[in-house]
């Protein structure tokens, strides 16, 4: 277990255990091409372009995630995001996503404590923001039951319509705005 594998786990023993055989990590450039295949596999997701992903993996690794398999190493699940540049105590959520054959396990929920933690204690984020189109339940349930753990509060405002999005037939995309919370508490070193 390399050094951010032992932080992450140990930032978010407290919440969600991490599921047996998984291995929580910042994502590397190679880990963009799995990234983008498990967004585009999720059938949900607004899929950008494969360069963006290894962008991410480069450019955002320090405020994004990444599930492996203990066994190969793959990923098999992702969070994405961002500190907000007018808002540096904030953390944007881009993107979750977990692979077909390790969804109902708590997976996401794993992921999105474990980046909270390590982005709080290191970066003192003490809000997340992220956007759920209304048809979007598991997302809703995610970050719902992610505020009610942490104690903190949820506003909720449209961001952006539907009829802002050039290719038509887009849901409305909702700002979820999540906090303040107290820091977290993290592993020692």
């Amino acid at each position: 277990m390399t050094a951010a594998q032992a932080d992450l786990a140990g930032a978010h023993r407290e919440f969600l255990e991490i599921p047996e055989g998984i291995v929580i990590d910042t994502p590397r450039v190679e880990d963009g091409a799995a990234i983008w295949r498990i967004a585009r596999d999720s059938q949900v997701l607004d899929l950008n372009s494969s360069y963006s992903y290894l962008l991410w993996c480069r450019d955002f690794a320090g405020t994004s995630v990444v599930a492996r398999d203990e066994d190969s190493g793959e990923p098999v699940g992702f969070v994405t995001g961002y500190i907000r540049p007018e808002r540096p105590q904030t953390l944007v959520v881009w993107q979750v996503a977990v692979d077909r054959a390790q969804r109902g396990r708590g997976l996401a929920a794993s992921l999105l404590d474990g980046l909270t933690a390590r982005v709080t204690g290191e970066l003192g984020v003490r809000r997340v923001e992220t956007t759920i189109t209304p048809d979007n339940t598991a997302s809703n349930r995610l970050f719902t039951s992610f505020a009610e753990r942490h104690g903190a509060s949820v506003d909720r405002e449209v961001l952006f319509h539907g009829g802002l999005f050039p290719d038509g037939g887009h849901e409305p995309e909702v700002l979820y705005k999540i906090g303040p919370f107290a820091p977290l508490a993290t592993a020692a070193p």
